[in-house]
């Protein structure tokens, strides 16, 4: 059997698995340990706080450093909502791709990876090959931050770290890091017939959002990377909920808000920017009680050096494709504030396919993801 036909009877599998992140993926799980273990890989599960879900840390090889850590999630994002002409859960094979949810993101590179793991097994290795599998990527990298203190201690010195978010198998070096944060503003009750008289927290809340637009305006003006996008650090306010009824003053307004940052402006100087708004906006309204500002998540950012050795030779397995950053966040910051080098590379492309309906996935970046992990069995076979 060729590589590319295990790769898409694995992604076949995978992908039959609705691994949603509302949703346990447990039976995922059990399926990939299983097979893990049977290629001759030591495997150690790590549960999620409540047991709902678990990730997996899975390692073969002689004990030294150096090496490939090969990272992937297995949750999804959910398909409600959304318009499909194919069944979310089952492989569509049509053509030149192949579709359903998770093919890009990131089964396509998980399946990839557990073929290598099959091939692996019965060799003899100069270095460790170990994968990393994680749970509840999808909001907000919450699993591999509740796995890391396992992983610290599993995880040694590999040469690399790769990641398998999809980039079209080019070498992603960084992306921004994302903090996230609920603001509470507070106002007075009362009867809205005397409206005046009384603090009304959405008039707060408007003018906690006024003064992050400035702040954006600040941020645009500041330090810059042009390999983005958007090459600047972003303040956002996605979802604001306040007032009970039409007729009563808001005494309570909410702000879901996120701060992308790049890793020349640190999040914990835009959250310094944003507490001081909200201190200056509470100095504007003493009758009510002063806003706050509460952290909700965050992941680190990516910056890892194009010329370091292990980014050559990253290039160099990955086939040449170039280096690039990468507009969305990954599990990679985690792994590089370990002092790993760490790198994102995977099939498929986040912009044409991530997150939507008939989500798809090129066969032809599948095939040159499996080069890239013959690459690394070449590289570490004894």
């Amino acid at each position: 059997m060729t590589n590319i036909a295990r790769t898409l009877e694995l992604l076949d599998k995978l992908v039959a698995f609705p691994t949603v992140s509302c949703d346990s993926n447990l039976d995922l799980i059990d399926w990939v340990e299983d097979l893990l273990k049977s290629a001759g890989f030591e495997v150690v599960r790590i549960w999620s706080p409540d047991r709902s879900k678990a990730g997996l840390f899975a390692r073969i090889g002689p004990d030294v450093d150096g090496g490939v850590c090969l990272s992937a999630h297995t949750d999804v994002v959910p398909v409600d909502g959304q318009t499909w002409t194919r069944p979310p859960f089952e492989l569509t094979d049509e053509g030149d791709r192949v579709f359903g949810r998770g093919t890009t993101d990131m089964k396509g590179f998980l399946a990839s990876a557990l073929a290598l793991a099959q091939r692996v097994g019965a060799s003899s290795l100069s270095a460790p090959l170990s994968l990393s599998i994680s749970y509840d990527e999808e909001i907000g990298c919450v699993g591999i931050r509740q796995m890391m203190p396992e992983l610290k201690k599993k995880v040694g010195k590999p040469r690399l770290v790769i990641v398998g978010e999809p980039t079209s198998m080019k070498v992603a070096t960084g992306h921004k890091g994302k903090a996230a944060f609920k603001v509470t503003c507070h106002g007075q009750a009362g009867h809205s017939a005397l409206a005046p008289q009384f603090v009304n927290a959405i008039h707060v809340a408007a003018d906690f959002i006024h003064q992050t637009r400035d702040l954006q305006g600040k941020l645009a003006a500041g330090p810059q990377d042009a390999a983005y996008s958007v090459p600047y650090s972003t303040v956002h306010v996605g979802k604001i909920h306040g007032g009970r009824a039409l007729n009563i003053v808001p005494d309570s307004a909410e702000l879901d808000m996120e701060i992308r940052h790049l890793a020349q402006t640190p999040a914990r100087e835009l959250q310094q920017d944003i507490e001081d708004i909200a201190q200056r906006v509470s100095d504007a309204y003493p009758a009510a009680s002063p806003v706050t500002v509460d952290p909700i998540n965050a992941y680190p950012g990516l910056q890892t050096d194009p010329s370091e050795a292990a980014v050559v030779w990253a290039t160099k397995l990955a086939g040449g494709c170039g280096t690039t950053k990468v507009p969305f966040g990954t599990e990679a910051g985690f792994f590089a504030d370990l002092g790993l080098t760490t790198v994102v590379i995977g099939p498929g492309d986040m912009a044409s396919d991530g997150h939507k309906p008939d989500e798809g996935l090129r066969k032809g970046d599948l095939v040159a993801c499996d080069k890239m992990m013959d690459n690394i069995f070449k590289e570490n076979r004894s």
